[in-house]
């Protein structure tokens, strides 16, 4: 018990940590320091939203056997502090892999919740480097099946399956970025993405392979999207 005690309150304070965070760069105070500090000028505070599609996510679902969907919304407040929202769709669909023989798949939604901040001194040109926080969740189910193959003593054929296994995971991201103005109301812009996850459940049957929004969970805890943006 008292393991499991001083995990959740590890884990609370890292998510009152990131609530923390993510306050600050949603309302920074008038006197504030640094970048933080909210620059008084003629624009107007509410200066619109934007609209993105991630491209790379898409193509990457195109050309192997995972990727995303992925679209965002962002509020623009005086070209300064961005709170965004970012809802997508991941899937994998592996089959016969080459050393395991496993075949893995899985497709759910997912969902990121934050906030940028323009690190830019001349914020109104159009053209953004920021920095920002997210924190995102996604409940998934897998598929997790192997071709019948000899057993090792008996020698008779056996296989290995589960279907439809529930779980979850819940994650911080910490991002940077740039966001150029191509014509019009267009953008394109990247972001590269640190990934640390704050809690999850795999299921019965252990660590799962990819998870959607997140990626694979052996690779990297780097990720990153290649973005087209509209103003409006």
């Amino acid at each position: 018990m008292t393991i499991l005690k001083n995990l959740i309150n590890g884990r609370c304070r890292r998510l009152l940590g990131l609530a923390a965070v993510l306050a600050c760069l949603w309302v920074a105070p008038a006197r504030g320091q640094g970048f933080l500090r909210y620059v008084q000028d003629s624009i107007p505070l509410m200066r619109g939203f934007a609209v993105s599609f991630d491209v790379a996510g898409a193509l990457q679902m195109q050309l192997s056997d995972y990727g995303q969907y992925e679209g965002a919304l962002r509020l623009n407040l005086h070209d300064q502090y961005f709170p965004t929202v970012e809802v997508g769709y991941g899937r994998a669909s592996h089959d016969d892999d080459l050393i395991t023989g496993i075949s893995y798949h899985t497709s759910a939604p997912y969902f990121r919740l934050g906030a940028d901040v323009n690190l830019m001194k001349q914020k109104h040109t159009g053209n953004r480097i920021f920095a920002g926080l997210r924190y995102a969740f996604t409940s998934y189910k897998v598929d997790i099946s192997r071709q019948p193959f000899p057993d090792p003593t008996w020698k008779w054929n056996t296989s290995y399956g589960v279907r439809d296994e529930r779980c979850y995971q819940h994650w911080a991201e910490v991002v940077v970025g740039i966001d150029a103005k191509v014509f019009g109301p267009l953008h394109l812009g990247w972001t590269v993405r640190y990934r640390r996850r704050l809690a999850h459940d795999d299921g019965p049957t252990g660590k799962t392979w990819y998870v959607p929004g997140y990626g694979i969970q052996e690779s990297t805890r780097l990720g990153y999207t290649f973005n087209a943006i509209i103003d409006i």
